[in-house]
């Protein structure tokens, strides 16, 4: 079996789509020739910098068509590419950068002055790119403009590819400091090509013969921000169909109104979102438009990261009767824990899917457990994973574990054997799971009933100190319309779910916060709740 490189492939995949469309952002628009020649010339600057053979590049920008090229750039040069939280401040941003050992840092106009406050403490970093948009930065002499770099003609860089060849995915540092999770290239071909779905093309003359007849060219319209693993990710399996990503207009802030009206205008085949976060507005958006969108495009709209409720999906599937809602249980750490798929046809419940020689359950001293209707514990996923945690070998290995079925990727989610003793209903990250009284609460569980409840805009439910309970579980709960009645609200879930699973308090705010993903940040959140409740 030869050994996959990303850079490999996408070289092929751009001589073979030439003229046709490789990104897509506004009226911006980059063939696949482009694509190429600007990554190979980025490429070639970063190794003139002294980049070395596996150097790490962050990529600090919003989505922008920058962001991807700069990813490929990266494959191209043998080099390393690390997404990093654009919403991170100084000592988060240098905790990062240091930590993967950043040689090469592209980064948009904005971040900056953020970025020169910590570079000098970062003396492994060997260039910088600056995405400028508005053209005032006054650049430093080991700073370059990136459009320039990107359209100087170089040649390609001499340097050697393989399979080995790495990308970092840096966690979102919610509920712990960042960690970088270390995937192959050849790992990540056999997790992406194909769309994901289907079996990988086995030579580089099947990924051609693939690419010239795709039975499934995607064109994926990017919700989320490409510096998580949803929004990237997805980006990575369009291009590997020989397909177009298109990010959205405005970057900074989610419009669903923007998001429907892009669909239309470039006939997108695929959307990535994350959740309710998105999939609610969306929603909304379908529902008060004065004017019905064009959808008929649209065969696919795939989320990962956190739930996604099925009233949700009833009601987009009302306007997408053709679409397939597609419901990936992924995580930084481990790809392919499941799927939840659907259609107006028909459904498999929301957080279900199925058991198989490549999803097990483990106890909590990562222990094999023989599975039977009712068995709780946590979910490992074999076959192609990450090789571990860069730079810290204790977590890589409570992490990832060898046994006697194979290698598993166990990150610290959930789920209980249903019934029929062949499928799992995720229940939550173990990492945020309440214990009240003696008694485990994943939040998710909780939040999926609240967000029933008449009224709900959005909700995450933390655990607070109590006296009594050890933790007591609150609801960080914003409205669409009037204040939401407390006792009518925990009255509700205890309809629902077991009556300690019901809140002991309920905060009001106008926003629930989450990042830029739709993630819910529990340590944000948490704060929030101590702070209205006096604790």
């Amino acid at each position: 079996m030869p050994q996959w490189n990303l850079a490999d492939c996408l070289d092929r995949i751009a001589a073979l789509r030439g003229g046709e469309e490789a990104l897509i952002q506004g009226e911006r628009v980059v063939s696949w020739t482009q694509l190429e020649r600007r990554a190979r010339n980025l490429a070639a600057w970063m190794v003139e910098r002294g980049a070395s053979r596996q150097g790490k590049v962050a990529l600090y920008t919003y989505n922008h068509p920058a962001y991807m090229e700069a990813v490929y750039a990266a494959f191209k040069a043998a080099l390393v590419p690390v997404n990093v939280n654009y919403r991170y401040r100084e000592e988060e941003l240098r905790y990062l950068l240091e930590n993967a050992d950043a040689e090469i840092v592209v980064v948009h106009e904005e971040f900056l002055p953020l970025l020169n406050k910590v570079i000098e403490l970062l003396p492994g970093i060997k260039g910088v790119l600056v995405l400028s948009e508005s053209r005032k930065q006054a650049l430093s002499p080991d700073t370059a403009d990136y459009e320039t770099t990107a359209e100087h003609d170089r040649k390609a860089p001499p340097v050697e590819r393989s399979g080995d060849d790495m990308m970092f995915l840096y966690t979102g540092g919610t509920t712990g400091m960042p960690k970088g999770v270390m995937w192959r290239q050849d790992d990540l071909y056999y997790r992406f090509a194909a769309g994901g779905l289907g079996q990988p093309p086995g030579t580089l003359e099947e990924l051609e013969e693939y690419v010239r007849n795709a039975p499934m060219k995607l064109r994926t319209l990017i919700g989320p921000p490409l510096m998580h693993g949803t929004g990237w990710f997805t980006a990575m399996i369009a291009w590997l169909t020989g397909g177009t990503v298109i990010l959205m207009d405005d970057p900074k802030t989610f419009q669903a109104e923007q998001l429907w009206e892009i669909v239309s205008r470039t006939k997108a085949t695929a959307v990535t979102i994350v959740g309710d976060s998105f999939a609610r507005p969306m929603l909304r958006a379908l529902e008060n438009t004065a004017k019905p969108y064009d959808l008929s495009s649209l065969s696919m709209v795939a989320s990962s990261g956190v739930m996604w409720s099925q009233e949700t999906k009833q009601g987009l599937l009302k306007y997408l009767p053709q679409s397939m809602l597609v419901d990936a249980f992924s995580s930084s750490e481990a790809v392919g824990m499941g799927l939840s798929i659907t259609t107006a046809a028909g459904a498999i419940s929301t957080a279900k899917f199925q058991l198989t020689d490549k999803t097990r359950l483990f106890d909590e001293d990562l222990r094999l457990l023989d599975t039977q209707p009712g068995t709780k514990g946590l979910v490992g996923v074999g076959g192609n994973q990450p090789v571990g945690y860069y730079k810290d070998p204790e977590k890589s290995a409570r992490t990832f574990v060898a046994t006697e079925h194979g290698r598993f990727s166990v990150p610290g989610d959930w789920a209980v054997v249903n019934d029929d003793g062949v499928t799992l209903t995720l229940l939550g990250r173990g990492s945020v799971c309440i214990n009240t009284g003696g008694e485990k609460v994943f939040p998710e569980e909780v939040e999926e009933v609240i967000k029933r409840f008449a009224g709900v805009k959005d909700v995450v439910v933390v655990g607070v100190p109590d006296e009594k309970w050890g933790e007591a579980i609150t609801a960080v709960v914003s409205a669409n319309g009037p204040a939401i009645d407390a006792a009518a609200l925990k009255a509700f879930v205890k309809q629902h779910l077991a009556g300690y699973k019901a809140p002991k308090h309920v905060v009001a705010v106008d926003e629930v916060y989450r990042s830029p993903s739709g993630k819910a940040d529990f340590k944000r959140t948490k704060q929030v709740a101590m702070d209205a409740l006096g604790l």
